[in-house]
């Protein structure tokens, strides 16, 4: 078998490696080039230098959208993984109907960006009559609409992840804390929080990535309103990109330094989290 893998590797990685290089990393380093390109189709694509990226800089929606992003990504980092731990922890005990209620967690996450926006938007105007009002109209409000809307998505899928940490904790370990006299706290703080890194790694890495990549629900529930003060870094180069003539060099620009942004954070937060795991 193993010579066969040796012998015959090429054939099944290359199926994938075309993928690859056609779906992402070809329209990757395009994406680059275009991005110092003055340009309304790949074919007419005049090479303009850092112009649009100064342009992109100077654009104050988008230093905006920057801060109105990374507020909303600290807030939702928070909550989600906090409640989602928490309601893990609950429902890893031996109750009755544990899975049922990790089900009706889970299954807002199984709903499209897009249709969770105008789902919230009916429950808003719906339920809540001054706050759909003022959604539109007060960018605090919007705010904390985005990040409920974020939260109710976002939790149970966390919490699945929280569970299987919890469930690969040795229960030895636990039992030896019980044994040294740990009370409670001291038993979440000084052993199962350290030994669910790795899924605190897992689950603030999506939940930072998600908060910055937020496109569907942004577009559905405020559209950027009021005046673009909602309008978060994905929403922003879209506009950027379809909504101003003569500016889509402008919007790859703005695409370019939200990657390398994205990665950056991403990277120190993997960084910062992985250097508090511990071997089990």
């Amino acid at each position: 078998m193993q010579k066969n893998v040796k012998k015959y590797w090429g054939i099944f990685t290359l199926p994938t490696m075309l993928a690859f290089l056609i779906g992402f990393l070809v329209p990757f380093i395009l994406g680059i080039y275009l991005s110092f390109c003055k340009f309304t189709t790949v074919t007419d694509a005049k090479f303009v230098g850092f112009s649009n990226y100064i342009t992109a800089f100077k654009d104050t929606t988008f230093s905006h959208s920057f801060w109105f992003t990374l507020a909303f990504t600290i807030v939702t980092l928070v909550l989600i993984n906090v409640i989602a731990f928490a309601l893990a922890m609950a429902l890893t005990k031996e109750y009755k109907g544990t899975n049922i209620f990790r089900t009706i967690f889970f299954m807002p996450n199984l709903i499209g960006g897009i249709v969770l926006g105008y789902i919230w938007q009916l429950i808003f105007s719906g339920v809540l009559v001054y706050f759909s009002t003022a959604l539109n109209l007060n960018a605090k409000l919007g705010f904390w609409g985005l990040v409920i809307l974020v939260c109710w998505q976002q939790i149970g899928y966390m919490m699945i992840i929280y569970i299987a940490g919890l469930q690969s904790i040795p229960g030895d370990v636990l039992e030896a804390a019980e044994i040294d006299g740990a009370n409670s706290k001291q038993k979440l703080f000084k052993v199962t929080i350290p030994m669910m890194m790795p899924s605190i790694t897992i689950c603030t890495f999506l939940t930072v990535t998600n908060g910055f990549k937020l496109f569907d629900q942004n577009l559905a529930l405020t559209g950027g309103a009021p005046m673009k003060q909602t309008e978060m870094m994905a929403l922003n180069i879209y506009n950027t990109f379809y909504s101003r003539v003569g500016f889509e060099g402008v919007g790859q620009a703005k695409a370019v330094i939200f990657f390398l942004i994205v990665v950056v954070i991403a990277g120190l937060q993997q960084h910062f989290t992985r250097s508090k795991e511990v071997q089990q």
